[in-house]
């Protein structure tokens, strides 16, 4: 599956919930998702503390995978809602990282160069 796969998936959902949205009165933005979000990492950080025996919880790797999709569903939609190339932001993240621990490795020059 593609990136724009992924965000197309996301995008049926995400119209789907605003159909469901406007059944109740309301309607979600950017800001609704990222505080949905917020909530899907704290859910994230108690499965996690649970995979480490931190917490008691069942089916630990099957929330996990849900979760995990959770979070990246709701990334997906921030981003396309704030008109993110995410797909390119990431890849210039990604190097700007490879750099700097490049640099403090006291590499020049990354491997694949």
């Amino acid at each position: 599956m593609t990136y724009e796969d992924l965000l197309q998936r996301a995008k049926t959902v995400q119209q789907k919930y605003a159909e469901l949205n406007t059944t109740h009165g309301t309607s979600w933005d950017g800001q609704d998702y990222m505080a949905g979000f917020v909530g899907d990492v704290g859910d994230l950080s108690k499965i996690v503390m649970a995979k480490h025996g931190l917490r008691e919880m069942e089916n630990v790797d099957k929330k996990l995978a849900h979760e995990l999709a959770d979070c990246l569903w709701s990334i997906l939609v921030i981003a396309d809602s704030y008109n993110v190339d995410l797909v390119s932001e990431f890849n210039k993240t990604m190097a700007t990282l490879e750099e700097r621990i490049d640099e403090q490795l006291g590499n020049k020059q990354r491997p694949d160069q």
